[in-house]
């Protein structure tokens, strides 16, 4: 296959790729397969950290050759079939302190990472019952810490702040961080519940381009499809960017294209036949 017929497919997990249980229907997978088979690259790409984001590769059988995923939306890219990373960046620590002290003073729930799964210090609102729902869906483990300063041992790759009960929490802690912290850290919803914050630059579209560069492929030969506000990059940095049919509506306005099929209908695989017939 000539360099300028490959594509690569760049898939957000959650509303997209995964249906509302939180697996692939079988039509999606077939799709999915029938693509590496013919030499075209496959790329989930994720707000969701490492962890969570390897367990679901793999789970999904997308974690061979011709496979590639990105987490913490564009803060690590990652070669499957190579076995390595090819692009990590992180918060800087006090960068993660101004976050978690603000959210503490605000009464807002704030978790950050480390390497074996969610730290959440004991002290935020609803710790226990937000993490345990939080990793029931990303398939983590979680520790409860008493402070951030002494119990974080690395620079982690964001930090998510959680409001079950609706924004007006996160959408003021989201103004804070741009009148504060602008050029260093940027901040976005990934769903109605979960604002994140990651070092300035990260984004699901600039995470596109990189692996477009590394593939040695050109921008248009990338394929997005997401649903959520934190794909918006992407589907703007793509050749072409699909909205699914369930996606937010400010999403379906960024698209090239909106899917008639949701994530539960086999809106990914409606993506690949109209890309590849």
């Amino acid at each position: 296959m000539d360099a300028v017929d490959k594509k690569a497919f760049f898939l957000d997990l959650d509303g997209t790729l995964l249906n509302d249980k939180k697996e692939v229907t079988p039509e999606d997978r077939a799709a999915l397969q029938s693509a590496l088979d013919r030499g075209h690259k496959v790329v989930i790409a994720s707000g969701r950290p490492p962890q969570s984001v390897a367990v679901q590769a793999s789970r999904l059988g997308l974690d061979g050759p011709g496979c590639y995923w990105i987490a913490c939306n564009g803060a690590v890219v990652y070669d499957c079939g190579a076995g390595r990373e090819l692009l990590h960046r992180s918060l800087a620590m006090e960068d993660l302190y101004a976050l978690f002290d603000e959210a503490r003073r605000r009464g807002v729930y704030i978790q950050t990472y480390g390497p074996e799964g969610v730290l959440v210090e004991a002290s935020a609102p609803a710790a226990k019952e937000t993490v345990e729902r939080y990793c029931a869906g990303t398939l983590m483990h979680y520790d409860l810490i008493s402070n951030v300063r002494r119990e974080v041992p690395t620079a982690p790759e964001k930090a998510l702040m959680i409001d079950f009960a609706g924004r007006e929490k996160t959408e003021a802690m989201r103004q804070w961080i741009a009148d504060n912290l602008s050029g260093r850290v940027d901040s976005y919803f990934s769903s109605a519940w979960y604002l994140e914050a990651v070092a300035a630059g990260v984004d699901k579209g600039n995470a596109v381009g990189e692996v477009c560069r590394i593939l040695g492929l050109p921008i248009a030969s990338a394929i997005a499809a997401g649903d959520e506000a934190n794909d918006i990059t992407m589907l703007r940095a793509a050749g072409t960017g699909f909205a699914m049919a369930n996606a937010q509506p400010a999403v379906k306005e960024a698209a090239d294209v909106v899917l008639d099929r949701d994530n539960n209908h086999g809106g990914v695989a409606e993506m690949i036949a109209r890309v590849l017939g």
